[in-house]
């Protein structure tokens, strides 16, 4: 029972940002079949609620992610390596913005977690180690792909092919993290809860809408086609309410200053 209690995903509201933590502190957070479909619920749960505009995940102390847990790796076929994916895909397929707080050691499908992210932020400690090679198995999940879009093929290939791992400045120093946050597991998380905060602040559905536009313009060769891909949702913010208010709350703003 009592092990049962420590692996477990703890998902809480921070005004509206969701901070979802893989608690299982004592396999290094390793991602079970379980812990991996949990992972997703709580990511899917966020997503339905409206009150949610940003995503925290992270990893309890003193780890981020080890991976795959290697019983489970060891039985698993294609189908159990899926299901092993369910967690981070879910992070990487997710509407909302998303951070990962690294915070320790991210290993294997643990790299992949904090890869599908769309911003990571570091503590000291964090540790971003591929490990594939060293195991004698072929890298999954969407690795090399998130990698190599994440840093470049050069790092990329130095991390799959040849197991370099980055530490936080390292990991920072090749765009990997957008910065290291001094201190412990606590000033990390409040670091990611600050930065999702101009995404808590502004309109959901404004929100949801630039994310979906930036995937979809990130790999168009053209400006002229980014340009037609976000002026509909940008005519429908325009004419929101929402707009109206905060326009006019400037312009009040910038009234009183003069």
């Amino acid at each position: 029972m009592m092990a049962a209690m420590t692996e477990r995903i703890v998902s809480e509201r921070r005004g509206r940002v969701a901070v979802v933590t893989v608690d299982a502190p004592e396999r290094r957070n390793s991602l079970t079949l379980e812990l991996s479909a949990d992972l997703a619920r709580a990511v899917a749960e966020a997503e339905q609620d409206e009150t949610v505009h940003a995503l925290v995940v992270t990893g309890a102390p003193p780890a981020f992610c080890a991976g795959a847990d290697l019983t489970t790796l060891g039985s698993a076929q294609e189908e159990g390596l899926r299901a092993v994916y369910a967690g981070f895909l879910a992070v990487a397929r997710c509407s909302l913005p998303t951070i990962a707080a690294v915070g320790g050691a991210a290993v294997g499908a643990g790299l992949n977690l904090a890869l599908a992210a769309d911003v990571r932020l570091a503590g000291p400690r964090a540790k971003f180690i591929p490990r594939f090679l060293e195991l004698g198995l072929h890298p999954g999940g969407g690795f090399t792909w998130m990698l190599q879009r994440a840093i470049g093929v050069q790092r990329a290939r130095a991390m799959a092919l040849f197991g370099q791992p980055l530490d936080a400045a390292a990991a920072q120093e090749a765009g990997l993290t957008l910065r290291t946050v001094d201190g412990d597991h606590g000033a990390l998380l409040d670091a990611a809860v600050e930065l999702a905060k101009p995404a808590a602040d502004a309109p959901r559905e404004v929100v949801l809408a630039t994310k979906f536009s930036m995937r979809q313009t990130s790999t168009m060769a053209e400006h002229s086609r980014a340009v037609d891909t976000e002026i509909e949702p940008q005519v429908k913010s325009l004419n929101s309410p929402e707009f109206a208010q905060r326009l006019a709350a400037l312009q009040a703003g910038i009234t009183t200053r003069n």
